[in-house]
Protein backbone atom coordinates (compact mmCIF):
# COMPACT_ATOMS: atom_id res chain seq x y z
CA UNK A 1 0.00 0.00 0.00
CA UNK A 2 1.25 3.46 -0.85
CA UNK A 3 1.36 5.63 2.29
CA UNK A 4 -0.14 9.10 2.03
CA UNK A 5 1.40 12.16 3.66
CA UNK A 6 -1.26 14.42 5.17
CA UNK A 7 0.44 17.68 6.04
CA UNK A 8 3.32 15.78 7.61
CA UNK A 9 1.21 12.97 9.10
CA UNK A 10 1.99 9.69 7.30
CA UNK A 11 -0.93 7.29 6.87
CA UNK A 12 -0.73 3.73 5.56
CA UNK A 13 1.75 0.86 5.60
CA UNK A 14 4.54 1.22 8.14
CA UNK A 15 2.54 3.63 10.27
CA UNK A 16 0.04 3.10 13.11
CA UNK A 17 -3.67 3.61 12.50
CA UNK A 18 -4.73 7.21 12.97
CA UNK A 19 -7.69 8.51 14.96
CA UNK A 20 -10.05 11.00 13.32
CA UNK A 21 -12.24 12.88 15.79
CA UNK A 22 -15.57 14.31 14.65
CA UNK A 23 -16.46 17.98 15.10
CA UNK A 24 -19.83 18.90 13.57
CA UNK A 25 -20.58 22.59 13.11
CA UNK A 26 -23.97 21.88 11.58
CA UNK A 27 -26.86 22.60 13.91
CA UNK A 28 -28.97 19.87 12.31
CA UNK A 29 -26.51 17.07 13.13
CA UNK A 30 -28.06 14.36 15.28
CA UNK A 31 -25.30 13.41 17.73
CA UNK A 32 -25.11 16.24 20.26
CA UNK A 33 -21.75 15.41 21.91
CA UNK A 34 -19.95 16.10 18.62
CA UNK A 35 -22.07 19.08 17.51
CA UNK A 36 -21.00 22.64 18.22
CA UNK A 37 -22.69 25.67 16.73
CA UNK A 38 -20.51 28.16 18.60
CA UNK A 39 -16.82 28.73 17.97
CA UNK A 40 -15.76 28.72 21.64
CA UNK A 41 -17.30 25.32 22.28
CA UNK A 42 -15.89 23.91 19.06
CA UNK A 43 -12.38 25.09 19.91
CA UNK A 44 -12.54 23.52 23.36
CA UNK A 45 -13.90 20.24 22.00
CA UNK A 46 -11.19 20.06 19.33
CA UNK A 47 -8.46 20.63 21.89
CA UNK A 48 -9.93 17.96 24.16
CA UNK A 49 -10.04 15.42 21.32
CA UNK A 50 -6.42 16.02 20.37
CA UNK A 51 -5.33 15.73 24.01
CA UNK A 52 -7.21 12.41 24.15
CA UNK A 53 -5.47 10.95 21.11
CA UNK A 54 -7.00 12.37 17.93
CA UNK A 55 -4.54 12.81 15.07
CA UNK A 56 -7.11 14.39 12.73
CA UNK A 57 -10.10 16.65 13.40
CA UNK A 58 -12.86 16.22 10.81
CA UNK A 59 -15.09 19.28 10.67
CA UNK A 60 -18.55 18.79 9.18
CA UNK A 61 -20.56 21.68 7.76
CA UNK A 62 -23.80 19.77 7.17
CA UNK A 63 -25.36 16.60 8.44
CA UNK A 64 -24.90 13.58 6.21
CA UNK A 65 -27.85 11.85 7.87
CA UNK A 66 -30.41 11.20 5.11
CA UNK A 67 -33.21 12.15 7.52
CA UNK A 68 -31.93 15.72 7.60
CA UNK A 69 -32.37 18.27 4.80
CA UNK A 70 -29.66 18.62 2.20
CA UNK A 71 -27.72 21.89 2.38
CA UNK A 72 -26.56 23.83 -0.68
CA UNK A 73 -23.04 25.10 -1.25
CA UNK A 74 -23.83 28.62 0.02
CA UNK A 75 -24.84 27.25 3.42
CA UNK A 76 -21.56 25.38 3.75
CA UNK A 77 -19.59 28.46 2.71
CA UNK A 78 -21.33 30.51 5.41
CA UNK A 79 -20.55 27.89 8.04
CA UNK A 80 -16.97 27.59 6.82
CA UNK A 81 -16.23 31.05 8.21
CA UNK A 82 -16.77 29.77 11.76
CA UNK A 83 -14.86 26.58 11.01
CA UNK A 84 -11.85 28.56 9.84
CA UNK A 85 -11.96 30.56 13.06
CA UNK A 86 -11.83 27.29 15.01
CA UNK A 87 -8.77 26.16 13.06
CA UNK A 88 -7.10 29.51 13.72
CA UNK A 89 -7.86 29.61 17.44
CA UNK A 90 -7.43 25.99 18.50
CA UNK A 91 -4.17 25.41 20.35
CA UNK A 92 -3.48 21.84 19.32
CA UNK A 93 -1.24 19.90 16.97
CA UNK A 94 -3.61 18.12 14.63
CA UNK A 95 -4.41 17.64 10.98
CA UNK A 96 -7.59 19.52 10.06
CA UNK A 97 -10.03 17.84 7.68
CA UNK A 98 -13.04 19.49 6.06
CA UNK A 99 -15.98 17.21 5.33
CA UNK A 100 -17.66 18.49 2.18
CA UNK A 101 -19.01 17.34 -1.16
CA UNK A 102 -18.34 20.66 -2.89
CA UNK A 103 -15.07 21.52 -4.65
CA UNK A 104 -15.73 25.23 -4.05
CA UNK A 105 -15.94 24.68 -0.30
CA UNK A 106 -12.89 22.41 -0.33
CA UNK A 107 -10.87 25.05 -2.20
CA UNK A 108 -11.79 27.79 0.28
CA UNK A 109 -11.13 25.51 3.26
CA UNK A 110 -7.71 24.41 2.02
CA UNK A 111 -6.83 28.01 1.19
CA UNK A 112 -7.86 29.07 4.69
CA UNK A 113 -5.87 26.54 6.70
CA UNK A 114 -7.45 23.08 6.43
CA UNK A 115 -5.08 20.24 5.53
CA UNK A 116 -7.27 17.64 3.84
CA UNK A 117 -10.75 16.95 2.45
CA UNK A 118 -13.27 14.26 3.41
CA UNK A 119 -15.52 13.96 0.35
CA UNK A 120 -18.65 12.03 1.29
CA UNK A 121 -19.88 12.10 -2.31
CA UNK A 122 -16.79 10.46 -3.79
CA UNK A 123 -15.89 13.03 -6.47
CA UNK A 124 -19.50 13.61 -7.54
CA UNK A 125 -18.30 17.18 -7.96
CA UNK A 126 -15.92 16.62 -10.91
CA UNK A 127 -13.69 19.51 -9.85
CA UNK A 128 -12.85 17.94 -6.48
CA UNK A 129 -9.76 15.94 -7.60
CA UNK A 130 -8.22 18.96 -9.34
CA UNK A 131 -8.85 21.21 -6.35
CA UNK A 132 -7.18 18.77 -3.96
CA UNK A 133 -4.23 18.22 -6.27
CA UNK A 134 -3.74 21.96 -6.72
CA UNK A 135 -3.28 22.25 -2.94
CA UNK A 136 -1.26 19.00 -2.72
CA UNK A 137 -3.90 17.89 -0.23
CA UNK A 138 -5.02 14.41 0.75
CA UNK A 139 -8.65 13.56 0.06
CA UNK A 140 -10.92 10.82 1.37
CA UNK A 141 -13.07 9.40 -1.42
CA UNK A 142 -16.16 7.76 0.02
CA UNK A 143 -17.93 5.20 -2.14
CA UNK A 144 -20.92 7.05 -3.53
CA UNK A 145 -22.92 7.43 -6.75
CA UNK A 146 -22.13 10.43 -9.00
CA UNK A 147 -24.89 12.50 -7.40
CA UNK A 148 -24.10 15.43 -5.12
CA UNK A 149 -27.35 14.90 -3.19
CA UNK A 150 -27.01 11.13 -2.64
CA UNK A 151 -23.93 10.36 -0.54
CA UNK A 152 -23.47 6.66 0.12
CA UNK A 153 -26.56 5.58 -1.83
CA UNK A 154 -25.06 2.20 -2.71
CA UNK A 155 -26.28 -1.20 -1.59
CA UNK A 156 -23.76 -3.96 -2.25
CA UNK A 157 -20.02 -4.28 -1.82
CA UNK A 158 -19.71 -4.60 -5.60
CA UNK A 159 -21.55 -1.28 -5.98
CA UNK A 160 -19.09 0.31 -3.57
CA UNK A 161 -16.10 -1.07 -5.46
CA UNK A 162 -17.47 0.24 -8.75
CA UNK A 163 -18.10 3.67 -7.23
CA UNK A 164 -14.55 3.92 -5.89
CA UNK A 165 -13.12 2.94 -9.27
CA UNK A 166 -15.28 5.47 -11.11
CA UNK A 167 -13.50 8.78 -11.58
CA UNK A 168 -10.11 7.47 -10.50
CA UNK A 169 -7.92 8.76 -7.70
CA UNK A 170 -5.45 11.49 -6.92
CA UNK A 171 -1.97 10.63 -5.70
CA UNK A 172 -3.16 11.31 -2.15
CA UNK A 173 -6.55 9.59 -2.17
CA UNK A 174 -7.72 7.62 0.87
CA UNK A 175 -10.73 5.34 0.36
CA UNK A 176 -13.85 5.01 2.52
CA UNK A 177 -16.14 1.99 1.88
CA UNK A 178 -19.22 3.94 3.09
CA UNK A 179 -20.64 2.06 6.05
CA UNK A 180 -23.95 3.11 7.54
CA UNK A 181 -27.58 3.76 6.80
CA UNK A 182 -27.16 6.26 4.01
CA UNK A 183 -30.52 5.32 2.51
CA UNK A 184 -33.35 2.93 3.20
CA UNK A 185 -32.41 0.28 0.65
CA UNK A 186 -29.06 -0.36 2.35
CA UNK A 187 -29.90 -2.84 5.08
CA UNK A 188 -28.08 -3.96 8.20
CA UNK A 189 -27.34 -7.19 6.32
CA UNK A 190 -25.61 -5.20 3.57
CA UNK A 191 -23.41 -3.46 6.14
CA UNK A 192 -22.64 -6.74 7.92
CA UNK A 193 -21.59 -8.37 4.65
CA UNK A 194 -19.31 -5.47 3.76
CA UNK A 195 -17.80 -5.48 7.25
CA UNK A 196 -17.03 -9.19 7.02
CA UNK A 197 -15.37 -8.58 3.65
CA UNK A 198 -13.59 -5.36 4.61
CA UNK A 199 -10.17 -6.81 3.76
CA UNK A 200 -11.14 -6.87 0.08
CA UNK A 201 -10.82 -3.08 -0.05
CA UNK A 202 -7.07 -3.49 0.53
CA UNK A 203 -6.92 -4.48 -3.14
CA UNK A 204 -6.95 -0.79 -4.08
CA UNK A 205 -3.52 -0.41 -2.49
CA UNK A 206 -4.55 2.83 -0.81
CA UNK A 207 -5.00 3.83 2.83
CA UNK A 208 -8.50 3.15 4.10
CA UNK A 209 -10.77 5.11 6.45
CA UNK A 210 -13.62 3.45 8.31
CA UNK A 211 -16.53 5.28 9.92
CA UNK A 212 -18.77 2.90 11.87
CA UNK A 213 -18.85 4.67 15.24
CA UNK A 214 -22.31 4.48 16.86
CA UNK A 215 -23.94 3.06 13.74
CA UNK A 216 -27.25 1.24 14.13
CA UNK A 217 -26.08 -1.78 12.15
CA UNK A 218 -23.72 -2.47 15.06
CA UNK A 219 -26.15 -1.55 17.83
CA UNK A 220 -28.83 -3.94 16.63
CA UNK A 221 -26.45 -6.90 17.01
CA UNK A 222 -26.30 -6.36 20.78
CA UNK A 223 -29.84 -5.01 21.15
CA UNK A 224 -28.58 -1.45 21.63
CA UNK A 225 -30.92 0.58 19.40
CA UNK A 226 -30.17 3.94 21.01
CA UNK A 227 -27.13 5.87 19.77
CA UNK A 228 -26.18 6.77 23.34
CA UNK A 229 -25.81 3.06 24.19
CA UNK A 230 -23.61 2.09 21.23
CA UNK A 231 -20.13 2.85 22.56
CA UNK A 232 -19.19 -0.75 23.40
CA UNK A 233 -20.28 -2.16 20.04
CA UNK A 234 -18.41 0.64 18.29
CA UNK A 235 -15.20 -0.16 20.15
CA UNK A 236 -15.53 -3.85 19.32
CA UNK A 237 -15.91 -2.96 15.66
CA UNK A 238 -12.93 -0.59 15.74
CA UNK A 239 -10.58 -3.37 16.84
CA UNK A 240 -11.76 -5.54 13.94
CA UNK A 241 -11.46 -2.68 11.46
CA UNK A 242 -7.81 -2.21 12.35
CA UNK A 243 -7.18 -5.94 11.99
CA UNK A 244 -8.86 -5.87 8.57
CA UNK A 245 -6.90 -2.96 7.17
CA UNK A 246 -8.25 0.38 8.42
CA UNK A 247 -5.62 3.11 8.51
CA UNK A 248 -7.90 5.85 9.86
CA UNK A 249 -10.74 5.22 12.31
CA UNK A 250 -13.30 8.03 12.43
CA UNK A 251 -15.03 8.39 15.79
CA UNK A 252 -17.12 10.53 18.11
CA UNK A 253 -15.45 8.78 21.09
CA UNK A 254 -11.78 9.66 20.82
CA UNK A 255 -10.32 8.55 24.20
CA UNK A 256 -11.90 5.10 24.16
CA UNK A 257 -11.30 4.51 20.46
CA UNK A 258 -7.66 5.58 20.70
CA UNK A 259 -7.10 3.01 23.45
CA UNK A 260 -8.69 0.06 21.66
CA UNK A 261 -7.01 0.93 18.36
CA UNK A 262 -3.62 1.06 20.06
CA UNK A 263 -4.14 -2.42 21.54
CA UNK A 264 -5.53 -3.85 18.30
CA UNK A 265 -2.58 -2.48 16.37
CA UNK A 266 0.09 -3.60 18.83
CA UNK A 267 -1.19 -7.16 19.26
CA UNK A 268 -2.73 -7.72 15.84
CA UNK A 269 -1.37 -9.83 13.01
CA UNK A 270 -1.21 -6.78 10.77
CA UNK A 271 0.82 -4.51 13.07
CA UNK A 272 2.27 -1.68 10.99
CA UNK A 273 4.05 0.53 13.46
CA UNK A 274 4.72 -1.69 16.45
CA UNK A 275 7.53 -1.55 18.95
CA UNK A 276 10.00 -3.77 17.11
CA UNK A 277 9.86 -1.61 13.98
CA UNK A 278 9.53 -4.63 11.71
CA UNK A 279 6.49 -3.33 9.88
CA UNK A 280 8.03 0.05 9.27
CA UNK A 281 11.18 -1.59 7.94
CA UNK A 282 9.16 -3.73 5.57
CA UNK A 283 7.34 -0.70 4.25
CA UNK A 284 10.61 1.13 3.74
CA UNK A 285 11.81 -1.81 1.66
CA UNK A 286 8.71 -1.51 -0.51
CA UNK A 287 7.08 -4.74 0.63
CA UNK A 288 4.68 -5.73 3.38
CA UNK A 289 2.69 -8.76 4.43
CA UNK A 290 -1.10 -8.88 4.01
CA UNK A 291 -2.38 -11.09 6.84
CA UNK A 292 -5.72 -12.84 6.63
CA UNK A 293 -6.04 -12.84 2.84
CA UNK A 294 -8.97 -14.90 1.58
CA UNK A 295 -9.72 -16.00 -2.00
CA UNK A 296 -12.16 -13.16 -2.64
CA UNK A 297 -9.47 -10.62 -1.79
CA UNK A 298 -7.11 -12.32 -4.22
CA UNK A 299 -9.78 -12.05 -6.90
CA UNK A 300 -10.21 -8.34 -6.13
CA UNK A 301 -6.47 -7.81 -6.59
CA UNK A 302 -6.51 -9.74 -9.85
CA UNK A 303 -9.51 -7.74 -11.04
CA UNK A 304 -7.77 -4.41 -10.43
CA UNK A 305 -4.39 -5.39 -11.87
CA UNK A 306 -2.79 -7.47 -14.55
CA UNK A 307 -1.40 -10.80 -13.32
CA UNK A 308 0.74 -13.69 -14.46
CA UNK A 309 -2.10 -16.04 -15.30
CA UNK A 310 -2.02 -18.18 -12.15
CA UNK A 311 -5.59 -18.92 -11.09
CA UNK A 312 -6.63 -17.22 -7.82
CA UNK A 313 -7.69 -20.61 -6.46
CA UNK A 314 -4.10 -21.80 -6.74
CA UNK A 315 -2.89 -18.96 -4.54
CA UNK A 316 -5.46 -19.01 -1.75
CA UNK A 317 -5.29 -21.31 1.25
CA UNK A 318 -8.38 -22.57 3.07
CA UNK A 319 -8.45 -24.43 6.39
CA UNK A 320 -11.13 -26.60 8.00
CA UNK A 321 -11.57 -28.71 11.11
CA UNK A 322 -13.92 -31.68 11.30
CA UNK A 323 -14.82 -34.00 14.17
CA UNK A 324 -16.37 -37.40 14.74
CA UNK A 325 -14.47 -39.31 12.05
CA UNK A 326 -13.69 -42.96 12.65
CA UNK A 327 -10.26 -44.37 11.88
CA UNK A 328 -11.23 -45.71 8.45
CA UNK A 329 -12.68 -42.37 7.35
CA UNK A 330 -9.62 -40.49 8.57
CA UNK A 331 -7.38 -42.84 6.62
CA UNK A 332 -9.37 -42.33 3.41
CA UNK A 333 -9.36 -38.57 3.95
CA UNK A 334 -5.59 -38.60 4.43
CA UNK A 335 -5.10 -40.66 1.26
CA UNK A 336 -7.24 -38.30 -0.83
CA UNK A 337 -5.37 -35.37 0.67
CA UNK A 338 -2.05 -36.88 -0.38
CA UNK A 339 -3.35 -37.31 -3.93
CA UNK A 340 -4.43 -33.67 -4.19
CA UNK A 341 -1.85 -31.79 -2.08
CA UNK A 342 -4.32 -31.21 0.76
CA UNK A 343 -2.79 -31.38 4.24
CA UNK A 344 -4.64 -33.66 6.67
CA UNK A 345 -3.68 -33.73 10.36
CA UNK A 346 -5.89 -36.32 12.04
CA UNK A 347 -6.55 -36.47 15.76
CA UNK A 348 -7.60 -39.50 17.76
CA UNK A 349 -4.30 -41.25 18.44
CA UNK A 350 -2.92 -41.36 21.96
CA UNK A 351 0.32 -39.55 22.54
CA UNK A 352 2.62 -39.94 25.56
CA UNK A 353 2.36 -37.37 28.31
CA UNK A 354 5.35 -35.98 30.20
CA UNK A 355 6.08 -37.58 33.57
CA UNK A 356 2.85 -37.77 35.53
CA UNK A 357 2.15 -35.47 38.42
CA UNK A 358 -0.40 -35.95 41.19
CA UNK A 359 -3.83 -36.14 39.63
CA UNK A 360 -2.48 -36.66 36.11
CA UNK A 361 -4.09 -39.11 33.71
CA UNK A 362 -1.06 -40.52 31.96
CA UNK A 363 -1.28 -40.75 28.18
CA UNK A 364 -3.88 -38.46 26.62
CA UNK A 365 -5.56 -38.27 23.22
CA UNK A 366 -4.22 -35.95 20.58
CA UNK A 367 -6.08 -32.74 19.84
CA UNK A 368 -9.69 -33.48 19.04
CA UNK A 369 -10.80 -33.33 15.43
CA UNK A 370 -9.05 -33.43 12.10
CA UNK A 371 -7.37 -30.38 10.58
CA UNK A 372 -7.52 -30.04 6.79
CA UNK A 373 -5.79 -27.30 4.77
CA UNK A 374 -4.91 -26.61 1.16
CA UNK A 375 -5.38 -24.23 -1.70
CA UNK A 376 -8.84 -23.53 -3.03
CA UNK A 377 -7.81 -25.16 -6.30
CA UNK A 378 -6.69 -28.31 -4.48
CA UNK A 379 -10.01 -28.57 -2.66
CA UNK A 380 -11.89 -28.12 -5.93
CA UNK A 381 -9.92 -30.99 -7.45
CA UNK A 382 -10.45 -33.21 -4.40
CA UNK A 383 -14.17 -32.58 -3.95
CA UNK A 384 -15.47 -35.40 -6.14
CA UNK A 385 -13.29 -37.96 -4.35
CA UNK A 386 -14.19 -36.61 -0.92
CA UNK A 387 -17.89 -36.74 -1.76
CA UNK A 388 -17.68 -40.51 -2.27
CA UNK A 389 -16.52 -41.17 1.31
CA UNK A 390 -19.22 -41.98 3.86
CA UNK A 391 -18.76 -39.85 6.96
CA UNK A 392 -17.33 -36.80 5.19
CA UNK A 393 -20.69 -35.25 4.32
CA UNK A 394 -20.32 -32.37 6.79
CA UNK A 395 -16.79 -31.55 5.63
CA UNK A 396 -17.72 -31.73 1.95
CA UNK A 397 -20.73 -29.48 2.54
CA UNK A 398 -18.61 -26.94 4.36
CA UNK A 399 -15.95 -26.95 1.63
CA UNK A 400 -18.59 -26.45 -1.06
CA UNK A 401 -20.19 -23.54 0.80
CA UNK A 402 -16.83 -21.90 1.33
CA UNK A 403 -15.82 -22.24 -2.32
CA UNK A 404 -19.18 -20.88 -3.42
CA UNK A 405 -18.88 -17.97 -1.01
CA UNK A 406 -15.42 -17.20 -2.30
CA UNK A 407 -16.72 -17.39 -5.90
CA UNK A 408 -14.28 -20.12 -6.76
CA UNK A 409 -16.69 -22.96 -7.49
Amino acid sequence: MNPVDIAGLPVGDGHPPRIMGVLNMSVESNYDPSTWGDVDGAVEHAEQMVAAGADIIDVGLQSSNPKNPWQAVDTELDRLERALEVVDRADCDAVWSIETRYAEVADAALEGGFDMVNDVCGFADPDMPDVCESHDAAVVKMASPPDIQSPGHLKSIDDCFAALERGGFTEKTIIDPAFGGWYDEKTHEDNWEMFRRLREFRAFGRPMLTATNREDFLGVIADRPETADQLAVSLAAATMEVERGADIVRTHDVPETADVVAVAEFLGDGARGNADGAAAAASADGAGELPGVVPREIERNVGLRGHNGVAPGAAATLSFRTTGLDESTRERLAAIGSDHDVLVAAGGEERPSPESVAGGRGDSPASEGTFVAGTAAAFEAALSDLAEVDGLEALVGRIRRTLARERLA
